[in-house]
């Protein structure tokens, strides 16, 4: 409709107009009146976000909670100011919060129910205050709540129900305190948690009945603690537990072989303890674990099926260990290992015999070795196109000929120059009294021995070849004997087997057998123990060693020691039979002289007595009265 001239010349009014504009200014009037007065507000030296409903008053050097906050906020950060303590009452106004960082304050107390009132809050942060004691009841009613931060507090002790109402809780962190007891009922209620940290505490050990109420529970960080042992079943009831990570226990020596029962996890890190040998009785129920870290434990030696039971272990790392052997099996089992980690150790070389099989392998991590590159390191250098260093290529140590050479930097002809070996070959053998054994259709050098009980006795083997060949032994109860064997009869570090009492139960054929990485020799030596000589002058002399060593003094040669043997001389006999007759024919007198007496104290009894019968008759008898009476003797023996 368009305006009008009206009467007197007048325009009209164009009253829908004016009604729209009015209309349209109560709206904007109402809506700024709906609105909350918080939302056009911020605390002074606060910084708010309406967008994000947040407000941060960080680093302000507030000693209480500011006025002025809206009370839409969700997000509240006041860490690294001055506050003291939480009241009941103090965050009642912000029902909204869904965050709140107190990090960083002076914050002694906490009363009961000081955030009871924020039932949308599902993040709290504690961490870097005064706390010495969390009160029962002081996370009451935050049933919300999925993410709780106490570390860097000085909190001695867990009381029983701390966190009973946090049954939506999925991470906790309670780290970097002064804690010496957890009591078993303090982790009560967490019925949803995943994620615990427990890092820099006094404790000294880890109950298994605290742990037990935390059935959901996926990660666990233990750190930098002081405790010595992991003790049986220790995490026995976490059987979602799918992460474990033991770090900086420096007095930790022992884990027992119950540890990890009732545990499915797929990834264990125990690293910069103190223990010196792979726990493989430990492993034994880890049948789904597919990563495991023992860096930075003094482990020098890989045992032969180390990691026997871990059929699905994928990634290995051991850096900074002091590894200086891995012995051959040592890796047997791992059908599936893709990654393995030997770095920044002393490893001289890495043998494909230490593996169960190297085509799974993908990557190999042995720089920072002082690898001696030889045949040994052969399958390395036909896999080096392939396999993949994560960067960091292997460097040889030696040869000199090639020492600081890259194992990347040879080519496919030079391989069969440096890298060959040379079979062992046990040296010096017509240099002892040998004689040729067949066995299996093998001629073999064969050494004799006859030595008394209680004597020493040693078969040296030595042998050539490159690289050095190692030196076992083998009992005749078929039991291996290497350098780290221990007890009576032992490996020296030169080869030589040293029986140091020789018994009985130790004759029989001994076997030296010495392998590298080109083959293996073998030798054949026998030894005969007879008992102990019965005369005096022999036992004077049966602690004094004379061997062939007399007639061979050269230490170099492969010789045996043998010592002499002492007879019986006629006196000993004489003496011997003399008195065991006098013994024989006094114990026959004595058996007589009882035998006499008896028979005389029997012999003053009566012994004899007289029976007296008749006959009966079938008729009477005109006769005697007693014609029919008999009567005998009968003595009584």
């Amino acid at each position: 409709m368009t305006d009008s001239p009206g009467p007197g010349g007048r325009a009209l009014v164009p009253w829908p107009r004016v009604w729209k504009w009015v209309l349209a200014s109560s709206l904007v009037s109402v809506v700024a009146l709906t609105l909350p007065e918080s939302s056009k507000a911020c605390p002074p030296r606060c910084e708010c976000s309406a967008q994000l409903r947040s407000v941060s008053c960080q680093r302000r050097r507030l000693t209480n909670i500011p006025e002025g906050i809206p009370t839409e906020t969700r997000v509240l950060d006041l860490s690294k100011n001055r506050l003291r303590w939480i009241q009941s009452g103090d965050l009642a106004p912000y029902p909204r919060l869904e965050e709140v960082d107190l990090s960083e304050n002076l914050i002694a107390t906490l009363e009961p129910n000081a955030f009871a009132a924020l039932q949308n809050l599902k993040v709290l942060k504690l961490r870097g205050n005064q706390l010495k004691l969390v009160p029962m009841g002081a996370f009451a009613k935050l049933g919300n709540l999925t993410s709780l931060d106490l570390s860097e507090n000085k909190m001695v002790i867990l009381l029983d129900y701390t966190f009973q109402d946090m049954r939506n809780l999925k991470q906790l962190e309670v780290g970097d305190n002064d804690l010496v007891y957890m009591s078993h009922k303090a982790f009560s209620g967490l019925l949803g948690l995943e994620d615990l940290t427990i890092e820099r505490c006094n404790l000294t050990s880890i109950s298994g009945q605290t742990l037990s109420y935390l059935h959901s529970l996926v990660t666990l960080r233990l750190r930098h603690l002081s405790i010595t042992a992991l003790e049986d079943q220790n995490f026995r009831k976490l059987s979602n537990l799918r992460g474990l990570d033991i770090d900086h226990w420096p007095y930790l020596e022992y884990i027992s072989p119950l540890s990890f029962q009732g545990l499915d996890l797929h990834w264990l890190f125990i690293t910069n303890t103190n223990i010196t040998t792979v726990p493989s009785n430990s492993f034994k129920n880890l049948m789904h674990l597919t990563h495991l870290n023992l860096s930075y434990n003094p482990i020098t030696t890989l045992d032969p099926w180390a990691f026997k039971d871990l059929l699905r272990l994928k990634e290995l790392i051991m850096v900074s260990t002091g590894l200086l052997t891995v012995e051959p099996h040592a890796l047997g089992g791992l059908r599936q290992i893709r990654v393995l980690n030997f770095s920044s150790n002393d490893l001289q070389t890495l043998e494909e015999g230490s593996f169960h099989s190297v085509n799974s392998l993908e990557t190999l991590r042995v720089d920072g070795n002082p690898l001696l590159c030889d045949c040994r390191l052969l399958w390395i250098l036909q896999r080096r196109k392939t396999l993949n260093f994560d960067g960091r290529v292997p460097v040889c140590a030696g040869p000199v000929e090639v020492q600081g050479v890259s194992l990347s930097a040879f080519s496919d002809s030079a391989l069969f120059d440096h890298f060959t070996c040379q079979k062992p070959k046990i040296r010096n053998r017509k240099m002892q009294q040998n004689f040729l054994c067949m066995v299996n259709r093998v001629l073999y050098h064969l050494s004799q021995v006859v030595a008394r009980e209680g004597q020493p006795v040693s078969f040296v083997c030595r042998a050539d070849g490159d690289p050095t060949p190692a030196i076992i032994w083998i009992s005749p109860q078929r039991r291996r004997i290497t350098a780290k064997s221990s007890g009576r009869i032992i490996v020296l570090p030169s080869g030589t087997l040293e029986i140091r009492y020789a018994q009985l139960t130790d004759s029989g054929t001994y076997i030296c057998i010495a392998t590298n990485a080109g083959g293996n020799d073998t030798y054949f030596a026998t030894l005969t123990v007879r008992g102990q000589p019965l005369d005096s002058a022999s036992a004077f002399f049966l602690n004094r060693s004379l061997y062939s060593g007399e007639y061979f003094n050269d230490t170099n040669l492969n010789s045996t020691r043998v010592f002499l043997k002492f007879t019986l001389d006629l006196t000993t006999i004489l003496v011997s039979t003399a008195m065991g007759c006098i013994t024989f024919l006094g114990v026959v007198l004595f058996c007589f002289l009882l035998l006499f007496v008896w028979s005389r104290g029997r012999g003053q009894r009566r012994n004899n007595f007289t029976v007296e019968y008749s006959f009966r008759k079938s008729e009477p008898t005109t006769g005697s009265s007693t014609g029919g009476t008999r009567k005998f003797n009968m003595k009584m023996i």
